[in-house]
Order: C-alpha cells, then sequence, then structure tokens
C-alpha cells in the first residue's frame, strides 16, 4: 500500500495583514475572512502559502527550481517553459498547467496536478474588525490615509503528500523542510512580517489515504490545545504509533495526554520534522535528497 505524509500546522500569534482580499472601493486593505458559526474568521489562501513554500525553493535549491519570483521586475521567469517534473522539484511538489493552441486551435494543454496538497489557513481567533489607519507620506490628499485591517491570531492549516506521485519520492523530505521556513505568504508584508513557520505541528506516516489530522489545533485560554487529536487517538481512529506531535503543544497538558497514549511527542518543531523524515527513509524511498 502508498505511504501517506500528513501535517497539521499552527503558527504562532502574532499580528497579521496577510493575503488581503478585494477593496472596498475605498482606501481599506481588506482581510479574507470566512463565516463560521457565529463569527468571522481571517484565512489565508493556499496559493499564497504556497508562493511561500516556492520562495523557500527557490532560495535553497535555486539550480532545481524552474519558476522563480524576480521582484525587481515583479514576474516569474521560467528555466524551462515545457517543464520538467524530472529535472525541477517545484514542478514536481506544485504541478503546472501550460495553455495552448495549435495551428488548428485544438487544445495542445499540458498540465500535471501537484502532488503537494494545501490548504486554506484559518485564523484560530475570531476577527472583530480592528483597523490599523497610516499616511502614504508627501502632499496631503483625500487619498493619503490609508488603512488595513489587521488581526492578531495564529493560522492553522494542512498539508498532504504521496511521496511515490513523485517523479522523485525524496523530494517529500524536502516539502517537510519547507513547512518549517516559510517566512512570507503574500499579502502587506512591506508594513507587517508576520512569522509563518509552525509553533507547533501535527505529522502523520501512514497507510491510511484520510488524514483524520485537519483542524486539531483550537484556541485553549491564551494557549493553544488539540482535544480532538486526544479524542481520535483514545477511541483508535488514529493510531498513536502514526504521530509524531512536536512544538509548544508538547509544555501543554496535551503533549502530556499524547505522551500518556504512547504518541511520540518532541518538544522542538524541528526535532518533530527530523523524526518524520527518518520514519520517510524507512519506507525505502528509492533516491537520494538533492544537495
Amino acid at each position: 500500500m502508498s505511504i501517506h505524509l500528513f501535517a497539521t500546522i499552527v503558527t504562532a500569534t502574532a499580528i497579521a495583514a496577510n493575503n488581503r482580499g478585494e477593496g472596498d472601493g475605498s482606501t481599506l486593505a481588506t482581510l479574507q475572512k470566512i463565516t463560521r458559526g457565529n463569527d468571522q474568521y481571517t484565512t489565508i489562501s493556499a496559493e499564497a502559502i504556497r508562493w511561500g513554500l516556492r520562495e523557500y525553493f527557490q532560495n535553497h535549491y535555486a539550480e532545481k527550481t524552474n519558476r522563480t519570483f524576480d521582484p525587481d521586475n515583479d514576474k516569474y521567469i521560467f528555466k524551462n517553459e515545457c517543464f520538467s517534473p524530472e529535472d525541477y522539484i517545484d514542478d514536481d511538489l506544485f504541478g503546472y498547467m501550460d495553455a495552448k493552441k495549435d495551428k488548428d486551435n485544438k487544445d495542445k494543454t499540458t498540465k500535471r496536478r501537484g502532488a503537494l496538497e494545501v490548504s486554506r489557513a484559518i485564523s484560530l481567533d475570531p476577527y472583530w474588525g480592528d483597523t490599523a489607519f497610516g499616511s502614504k507620506g508627501g502632499e496631503k490628499g483625500k487619498t493619503s490615509i490609508h488603512s488595513t485591517e489587521v488581526h492578531c491570531t495564529a493560522y492553522q492549516y494542512s498539508v498532504a503528500l504521496t511521496p511515490e506521485s513523485l517523479k522523485d519520492p525524496a523530494r517529500a523530505i524536502l516539502a517537510l523542510n519547507a513547512i518549517a521556513a516559510v517566512r512570507h505568504v503574500g499579502g502587506n508584508h512591506a508594513r507587517f512580517l508576520y512569522d509563518f513557520r509552525p509553533e507547533s505541528i501535527i505529522l502523520r506516516v501512514t497507510e491510511d489515504p484520510s488524514p483524520w489530522i485537519m483542524n486539531s489545533f483550537k484556541r485553549i485560554g491564551d494557549s493553544v490545545g488539540c482535544p480532538r487529536l486526544v479524542r481520535l487517538v483514545e477511541v483508535g481512529d488514529v493510531k498513536a504509533e502514526e504521530l509524531i506531535v512536536g512544538g509548544e503543544i508538547a509544555d501543554t497538558p496535551y503533549g502530556e495526554q499524547l505522551s500518556r497514549l504512547k504518541v511520540e511527542v518532541c518538544r522542538g518543531v524541528k526535532e518533530a520534522i527530523a523524526t518524520a523524515e527518518n520514519r520517510l527513509k524507512k519506507t525505502q524511498l528509492k533516491t537520494e535528497v538533492p544537495v
């Protein structure tokens, strides 16, 4: 059977102005939002998170990355516009679509579904309409004052990957390393720096094709807990030996409960990711990680 890798990540709590939505017709930069129950929550698109992952590969594996972003000219540059998942990490992990017509106007689109699936990130805290105001500088006028919606919160999202669906299965390990190093996720980063790395992470290496661990984190007081995950392990829907939990969650009562249930709990996020990498390597990934 195929081995699958799933991860659910929760970021640190900070002031966010990421991945803005459409303006409201004035000088207000709005956050994307979603309604859950009776409250509104802010959200960051999967595309923005994928952009952050692509940036990691561009900076760390430039020779093995097909698409790179040129910030000076605000455009993407391709080494090979025909794409090659065999040669390039990003073409393999994220897929591509090249929409073209032949001389007879028939469809000659080339596409490949991205092997690395990424969910939309959702804030742990409801959004109550906080707004920051500022001036664009220079001559004052009707448009010189701007306002930006901001949200002090943490974000939760999940990823899924089946290593054997990659042209090079060892790239699953590179994807894990990228998750720990995401910085930019799109949005108002000239004014707001938001650290999108994991504060806590849940990893699952399993033959089960369904993640089960999505949306495991929730706000508990001023901290973050994972009562849903504890229940899943207690009732046997998720096997304890398939899980690795790391980060600040380890120092909470939920980390202690999971440890008693024989889940591998690591105090460090990087330690948890390294443990998951070792488990993936034991599944006989046949190729070496590029350096």
